[in-house]
């Protein structure tokens, strides 16, 4: 997180903006060489099936629904394309649910979501990175667009954010361990939303030290909330359904990363440089609500945890 919004500066500086993708090609390839010399196998005490009809719906809902988020500033968000794009979402969605509770090993064990904890914390992790990409999103189009900075100096401007996230996260999971996940996911909440009020009345001249302060608490806020977030899934669960609840969490932070992105995208759609700064105070807003609904799940999430 802290070298990469500076790797990628430095390199479309030097190289362009393609080589924030080349640079993939090598990193790939280390860890695919890394996993096979070094990660042990494991397998599970039985052989599941793919569960193809559902991975295909998954991805139909999903796709349709970012689509939708993405395209809908440009053809209007009332328009019959993107009415049809509703209609398609949640047919794909209604689909995928009747799939996955008839079917003999489901690709996602949908009866989960019974438990109050464990819906709160899988919303609880796409919030938290909806949080984080509409930050980043803002943060770089902001910077780079709207007060001129160079892509090197966007990049190091969050490195704040990184720093706290480096330095929290192992110490939410010592908390959790102790005290359980509801005090961390408390501060995670309100760290987040402390640093999208920051940011809520953002200007074209706004103090670059009222920015660095803003990304430091959003980056204290998203270390102490992945280890909680984790931990409220899948308490109380028997390791042979913990595994799929760590899992659909997982999912959650990548839709949320998706959601996030399409959200940042559609507010600054067709947004001139010096209007930036003000299109972006409904991101920020967003990402303070993200941060008071992770106290909601501070609620739901048990108060101690057994080790």
């Amino acid at each position: 997180m802290a070298a990469g919004p500076v790797t990628g500066g430095a390199l479309i500086a030097a190289f362009g903006w393609r080589s924030v993708f080349w640079i993939n090609v090598p990193v790939v390839v280390a860890a695919l060489v890394l996993v096979a010399v070094f990660v042990p196998e494991s397998r599970g005490s039985r052989t599941r099936r793919l569960d193809l009809p559902g991975q295909a719906l998954l991805t139909a809902a999903l796709f349709l629904f970012v689509g939708v988020l993405i395209e809908g500033p440009r053809v209007g968000w009332t328009s019959p394309t993107a009415l049809i794009g509703y209609v398609l979402t949640a047919a794909a969605v209604t689909a995928f649910a009747r799939v996955e509770l008839r079917g003999p090993e489901p690709l996602m064990d949908l009866t989960l979501f019974r438990r109050p904890a464990f819906t709160t914390a899988v919303l609880g992790a796409a919030a938290v990175f909806v949080a984080l990409n509409v930050s980043l999103l803002l943060t770089t189009l902001y910077l780079q667009h709207g007060r001129g900075w160079t892509p090197l100096a966007a990049g190091t401007a969050t490195l704040p954010m990184a720093l706290g996230a480096t330095v929290c996260a192992p110490w939410s999971g010592a908390l959790v361990g102790r005290l359980g996940p509801r005090r961390p996911l408390l501060l995670a909440g309100g760290f987040i939303a402390a640093g999208g009020l920051t940011l809520v009345d953002l200007h074209q001249d706004t103090n670059p030290l009222l920015l660095l302060l803003a990304y430091l608490l959003i980056g204290i806020g998203f270390g102490f909330a992945n280890a909680p977030l984790t931990n409220t899934a899948v308490g109380g669960l028997p390791p042979s359904r913990a595994g799929v609840a760590g899992a659909i969490t997982s999912t959650a932070r990548q839709v949320g990363s998706a959601v996030g992105i399409a959200l940042a995208g559609a507010l600054v759609a067709n947004v001139g440089p010096t209007g930036l700064a003000r299109a972006s105070h409904a991101g920020w807003l967003i990402v303070t609500a993200c941060g008071l609904f992770l106290l909601a799940v501070a609620r739901a999430a048990q108060p101690t945890t057994k080790a």
